[in-house]
């Protein structure tokens, strides 16, 4: 099956039914997401199948990281505020696990990441992971964990090389 990527339209996106197991992550797409959106400190993508159902989303905000809190080889030459793009969220419906979607659904915020960095300029990635299992998806996928924390980060440079064809 294949999957559209779209900004999120509260009049156009039925998200009652969504629901991907966490229930935090469910609420936070049917409660704020799109007041996020109205207020400018997150925007929402979702990935939607072939009927129009949400199956997916992901949510992209500016961020900033302190250089003293990540690895030296990660904030070597950057500024003392590092600027940045945080993936706020990011949950893929129940109904899709285990069918190796996760990396993809990511891979497409990684995606639109880049883009929005060729307009305003970032130099990492940042995700806060829910829990533990999580933070290993983002280990396995290229992403460093910060110490003592389920917050992980990785380099736009190293990203765009990943997903380079």
């Amino acid at each position: 099956m294949t999957y559209r990527s779209e900004s999120f339209d509260p009049d156009r996106h039925d998200v009652e039914h969504f629901r991907c197991g966490e229930a935090s992550l469910d609420d936070w797409l049917r409660e704020q997401a799109s007041p996020a959106a109205v207020r400018r400190t997150a925007r929402t993508w979702v990935w939607t199948d072939t009927r129009g159902a949400v199956v997916g989303f992901y949510a992209l905000s500016a961020h900033k990281v302190s250089r003293e809190q990540v690895p030296s080889r990660i904030g070597r030459g950057g500024p003392v505020e590092i600027p940045a793009v945080l993936i706020g969220r990011l949950a893929l419906a129940e109904s899709l696990r285990g069918q190796g979607l996760g990396p993809v659904l990511l891979a497409d915020a990684l995606s639109r990441v880049l883009e929005a960095t060729r307009t305003v300029a970032a130099r990492l990635v940042v995700v806060e992971a829910l829990h533990e299992q999580a933070a290993v998806f983002y280990e396995r996928l290229g992403f460093t964990r910060l110490p003592g924390t389920l917050r992980l980060v990785q380099k736009l440079a190293d990203v765009e090389a990943a997903l380079q064809p």
